[in-house]
């Protein structure tokens, strides 16, 4: 009898102990980062045609932000600047990578040193594309530095993007399940041996490239880039996205217990687009709506790890994309001629690589169950200001100079709000100034050649009311001159701050 009271007595110890620590964890933080997912590609948002419905259901009981924005209109600076919480701008190197050096200092602050600083666990799943090592990389050894290097314990990345090589995946470092008797290479400036390409070999493709996209051929798709060897560390591209969601519920599962920070980075529907057969055909727009849909699906999934672990009460989740949407990419795989009614940057003018505002106008989304109260928010708001604003949340007193603090508008959607914020695309830089958006003069294409995007480059300076044009139809630079000059001088003040 004596023995079975200290049973009963140890067993509510233990759940009285486990309940006090739960109780006393910092949430968890999530961010999920797509890749080229437009404005109006999230049907919350009610621009687009397309049905999200996983993403729907947390971004209506949570904080819809209206005026969210990744800090560039491409993908490498925007992971930069929201990883580091500075302007990538001020980075000479944090351009598009493709097969570079890592674009991060290791000597840098970033989020997850924040967080590892603060007793966190932090891991990374997905695309990484912020460059590797520090010159030429031998992907048949240790790959360093790498995200592991800037305060990642865990990390399972592919190097660059989907479209480029080399087509495997990196874990902690380490190229996976390389054979080493069949040793990988890579280069960006001429192929190997004997090796096909979809310029010379477009028999071998079951994917038709556009443009760009004409150099070595993995699983019927030609990619950027030249690659030899390594054949069984290749990623099933069809399997990717079912790849990366597995890695991230099993870092989920096994960090419950504390508090963990996961980057759990998207391809999708980043080129080449290769919805798993399961969700082919089901957005009616071709490959690019379906891999949208299987994005969606994803998020549910992790959504339903997190209910069942019974974490989503200390777990902050916050959903955005890199960069503005794209249609045609580099390959033809029918998002131009399936498009229909669908808008993927809603009522935004431009998309990818632009200055206009759907090259950075993005989904931003924060969730929190039982902590965040559903809301709408048109408030300035930006990936740089993650940064500051989960360090206050986590009560850290690490700070970047570029983040603002907007802690209290991410919680409760309310507060304050950025004044101004420095947008870039492709190395050009424009203002947002409250309602007021300023381009300088740019030369070269006012729309891209092969994407068919404008650019939102002129000869001359532009300037909108998003108030009264949210569209960017009107250029009042000839017609608001002191308003002009007042932009100008915000402008250069920032930048050369």
């Amino acid at each position: 009898m004596i023995n079975q009271n200290l049973k009963f007595i140890s067993f509510f110890l233990i759940l009285f102990f486990s309940a006090c620590s739960t109780e006393n964890k910092k949430p968890n933080i999530i961010i999920i980062y797509a890749d080229d997912l437009g404005f109006g590609d999230v049907s919350a948002y009610n621009q687009g045609t397309l049905n999200t419905p996983n993403i729907d259901r947390i971004a209506n009981n949570g904080i819809k932000f209206t005026n969210g924005h990744s800090s560039s209109a491409t993908c490498s600076p925007s992971r930069y600047a929201l990883l580091t919480g500075s302007y990538p701008w001020r980075n000479s190197k944090a351009k598009i990578s493709t097969g570079a050096s890592m674009i991060i200092d290791t000597n840098q602050k970033t989020l997850p040193k924040m967080f590892k600083e603060n007793n966190y666990s932090t891991g990374i799943v997905g695309k990484w594309h912020l460059g590797l090592g520090d010159g030429q990389i031998n992907y048949n050894s240790k790959i360093s530095p790498g995200p592991n290097e800037i305060g990642f314990d865990y990390s399972y990345i592919m190097p660059d993007t989907q479209d480029r090589v080399p087509t495997v995946y990196i874990e902690d470092g380490y190229v996976k399940n390389l054979d080493k008797n069949d040793p990988l290479y890579v280069s960006f400036k001429s192929n190997f041996d004997n090796q096909p390409t979809g310029k010379k070999n477009p028999e071998m493709l079951t994917m038709k490239w556009h443009h760009g996209h004409f150099n070595s051929i993995i699983n019927g798709i030609s990619r950027i880039g030249f690659m030899k060897g390594g054949k069984k560390a290749h990623w099933s591209d069809i399997d990717m996205a079912d790849h990366f969601l597995n890695k991230a519920k099993s870092y989920i599962l096994n960090n419950k217990n504390k508090s963990f920070f996961l980057f759990y980075s998207m391809q999708q529907p980043h080129v080449p687009r290769t919805p798993h057969p399961r969700f082919k055909g089901k957005s009616g727009m071709g490959p690019r709506g379906d891999v949208i849909v299987e994005a969606d699906w994803c998020i549910g999934e992790l959504y339903k790890t997190l209910e069942d672990e019974n974490l989503l009460e200390n777990t902050l989740i916050i959903i955005s994309s890199d960069n503005g949407p794209v249609l045609n990419d580099g390959y033809f795989d029918d998002a131009v001629e399936k498009i229909g009614n669908h808008t993927p940057s809603g009522i935004y003018r431009g998309g990818k690589y632009s200055l206009f505002e759907a090259g950075t106008r993005v989904p931003f989304i924060s969730y929190w169950k039982g902590v965040i109260k559903p809301k709408n928010s048109d408030k300035l708001i930006s990936q740089i200001d993650l940064f500051n604003s989960l360090s206050s949340i986590i009560k850290s007193e690490i700070k970047t100079s570029d983040s603002y603090d907007l802690s209290e508008l991410l919680l409760k959607g309310v507060g304050k709000e950025r004044e101004e914020l420095i947008l870039e695309a492709s190395g050009k830089t424009a203002l947002k100034y409250q309602n007021w958006v300023l381009i300088p003069p740019y030369k070269g294409k006012a729309v891209s050649t092969y994407t068919n995007v404008e650019l939102g480059r002129s000869n001359s300076f532009q300037l909108y009311n998003l108030k009264t044009d949210p569209s960017q139809k009107v250029n009042l630079a000839n017609q608001k001159k002191e308003k002009l000059t007042e932009l100008i001088k915000i402008y250069n003040k920032v930048i050369s701050n």
